[in-house]
Parts: C-alpha cells; structure tokens; sequence
C-alpha cells in the first residue's frame, strides 16, 4: 500500500457516546473484538484507565487507551480505521498517550504486539519502544507469540529528542506550522522542553490496527 498524505485530525479523550463508532473501527480492526461494554465499563469504573479518539472533523477515525500500573503505562488498545491508515491518524495518538504516561507519573510505556504485526512494530519503534520479551501463544485466535515493547524512561533526554523531532516533522506534514496540540505540537508531548520536571480483555490482537 502506498501511503498517502497524513490527515489533520484532533486527538480527544473517549466519552460514552463516542462508543458505538468506536467498536465499529474495533470489529473492522480486530479478530477477537472487544463487546461495546467493554469500554462503557473501562471509561466509567477504571479509575485507571485513559482513553482516547482521534477524529477528522466530527468523524472518529481511530482511538487508544491505557492502564496507568504503578510505575508502568501499559497500552491496552490502539486502532485506526482502515481507510484512515497510513495518514498519520497513529502518530497523533501516540504522541498523545506517550503524553499522558508521563503526566500520571510513568516512568515507561509498554504493550504487546503479534510478531509478526510489522506494520504495528515499526511505528512503535519509530516511537521508541523496543523488544524486551515474548509471551508465547498469548493470542488465542491462532496461538500467536506477542512481542513486549517497551519505552526508554520517559523523561530521558533520547526520548525527549525522539519525540520533539518526530512531532515537529508530523506537524510539517499535516502542513500547520503552529504549535498546535491536537496535531502533536510540543506542548503535548513528553519531551517538550518547557514539560514538567494486566488489562481486562488483553489475550486478542490489540495492536493490529495500529496502522501509522
């Protein structure tokens, strides 16, 4: 597939009403979706969790959440309507969630991914996770192994680096030279300069939706 030109789009936290477009992306994304109450439960009694949606105009487009665990923001989810990958709508939310991991206080982001999920991979390293482990035969569609990824320290100057860098040239081309937050401006971002100082339903294929 080619990829085409990245969209603008504004990245927002998930409410309840936005849960039917939602599990539309999910069935389209995933083999063992998640049921819509799944989510009505994670966005009302998960005092953990984040979530969020990535929207062109009034339409969703994509969404990602995650589990603050102590010191640990693990991902739960992340999805991105067909039609919309490969357009940036990804990179968006990354930001986002790499934003507010270190806002409740992670130290490091993680999640899993099928190995052989390569399209999901690169874009998590392109964002600074890197392989630390398998989980053999976790998902249980097929059996597949999953790959654990998990970040650098948040707050360390490569990641800071890494993000600033990857933000300012998302930015560039969804062609707003603003600092604009809903597009991955520096303020958003972990490695800003002026910043501050196991999920339920986990065992089907999270991230194959992850598309960049």
């Amino acid at each position: 597939m080619v990829a085409r030109p990245p969209v603008r789009v504004t990245v927002e936290p998930m409410r309840v009403e936005d849960i039917p477009a939602v599990h539309e992306i999910e069935r389209a994304s995933f083999t063992a979706p998640w049921p819509s109450y799944a989510f009505r439960q994670e966005l009302e009694g998960n005092r953990l969790a984040r979530y969020l949606v990535a929207r062109d105009g009034e339409r969703i487009v994509g969404y990602a959440g995650l589990w603050q665990m102590v010191d640990e923001a693990h991902v739960t989810t992340f999805a991105v309507a067909p039609e919309y990958r490969q357009q940036g709508v990804g990179q968006h939310m990354l930001l986002e969630l790499l934003r507010i991991a270190e806002t409740v206080g992670a130290s490091v982001a993680t999640l899993e991914v099928r190995v052989s999920n390569m399209p999901a991979r690169r874009l998590y390293e392109k964002y600074g996770f890197r392989p630390v482990g398998v989980r053999p035969r976790y998902y249980t569609d097929n059996n597949e192994d999953a790959l654990i990824m998990t970040t650098a320290e948040l707050r360390s100057r490569d990641m800071r680096v890494r993000l600033q860098r990857l933000a300012a040239d998302l930015r560039a081309r969804t062609g707003d030279p603003a600092s604009d937050a809903a597009d991955g401006g520096d303020e958003m971002l972990i490695g800003g300069v002026d910043a501050a100082g196991g999920p339920a339903w986990a065992d089907d294929d999270r991230m194959a939706g992850g598309g960049a």
